[in-house]
């Protein structure tokens, strides 16, 4: 069996390990005579699977007892609308801060269900960066701030957390979370979907503080209610049964592995690889501030379009695949999440420096 490098933004990558426990678990788990695709979600089998990764989750993140965790489905987008939803509680509306194609996204659907300030936006600078937060024009009204820790598109990456004060701030964390330990009590709502760095799609993680619960707007499905999908234990419907499984096996690798910590060490090691040697060549270029670069996603051009094909032919031949930037962008990208090894990038790096010296 050849398993390649992949390089893709999502569904990306998994953990080997995590994805040989899963094929070996597949027709029998744990002595059931069932896969877990098979079981009912009120069975005690899978009540069983739910709780360990909820309480796994709740460890690795350090996640404090007043908040819920979700298992939900509906990805990011759905989050677009569940949040607004949700957290207005009477207000009339709420902080976005733009950096980027996701912010953009969850910005313009907010605006269905209340007013949008745009407290700051990265878009006359390209979205190549973070606004500094003393340019923020915060609403002290607003129901919630909302930014996208880490633009997957554009490789732009919070490495602080804004202070908004007694209005709860709201992170889209859909491709950085769980890369690098991170202060959950400065969040009021965090939301992600699993495809990055957790496990397959279709499953959307939500952390939630208790008070924030309740409220909903009276348009809001009972589906995405948070306090119905709280009060049933993410089991209002039928869950993403499978990926909370998988994601769960992932929680277990990343314990197994040291945790948070050991993996924001593995993830700047790899990084840096990367973006030293971009630097370092005037074939290559990242477009992004060095401040606020990507750990997770790292864009970057050649000096001449009309090479891409050819590079991206390349990278294939040798077993690099998914390196196509977003078609909004152009380009490469290399997405470096958990489960890629530093194997992946130092063969990247060789690919590229041979065919910077035939092309250059």
């Amino acid at each position: 069996m050849t398993r390649v490098f992949n390089f893709s933004a999502g569904p990306a990558t998994l953990p080997e390990p995590v994805l040989r426990q899963a094929a070996e678990e597949m027709l029998d788990w744990h002595g059931s005579g069932m896969s877990v695709m098979e079981m009912s979600h009120r069975g005690k089998e899978f009540i069983a699977i739910h709780a360990e990764a909820e309480k796994l989750l709740r460890e690795l993140m350090a996640i404090p007892a007043n908040y819920k965790v979700l298992f939900l489905q509906g990805g990011a987008i759905g989050q677009n609308a569940f949040v607004p939803m949700n957290l207005l509680r009477g207000k009339a509306g709420a902080d976005y801060v733009n950096t980027g194609e996701w912010s953009k996204k969850s910005l313009k659907e907010a605006g269905k269900y209340c007013s949008v300030n745009v407290a700051a936006s990265a878009e006359a600078g390209h979205f190549t960066s973070v606004p500094k937060q003393d340019s923020w024009k915060l609403d002290p009204n607003a129901a919630y701030v909302h930014i996208c820790s880490n633009e997957t598109i554009g490789g732009v990456e919070y490495h602080w957390t804004p202070d908004t004060g007694s209005v709860p701030l709201v992170a889209d964390m859909s491709s950085n979370i769980l890369s690098r330990p991170v202060d959950v009590s400065r969040y009021g709502l965090i939301y992600g979907g699993a495809q990055k760095n957790i496990g397959p799609s279709g499953l959307t993680i939500v952390i939630v503080r208790d008070d924030l619960i309740g409220q909903a707007l009276p348009i809001t499905p009972s589906a995405f209610d948070l306090k119905t999908q709280a009060d049933n234990d993410s089991m209002y419907n039928t869950p993403p049964t499978y990926a909370i499984y998988i994601a769960g096996l992932t929680f277990q690798w990343l314990k197994s592995n040291g945790g948070l910590a050991a993996m924001e060490v593995h993830n700047r090691a790899k990084a840096a690889l990367l973006y030293d040697y971009l630097d370092s060549s005037s074939f290559y270029r990242n477009p992004v501030a060095r401040e606020d670069r990507s750990l997770m996603n790292v864009p970057f051009k050649l000096r001449d379009d009309a090479l891409d094909a050819a590079f991206l032919k390349g990278a294939e031949e040798r077993g690099m695949l998914q390196l196509k930037g977003h078609r909004s962008v152009g380009g490469m990208r290399a997405s470096i999440y958990n489960a890629m090894p530093v194997d992946g990038v130092k063969a990247l790096v060789a690919y590229m420096k041979e065919f910077e010296a035939s092309h250059g």
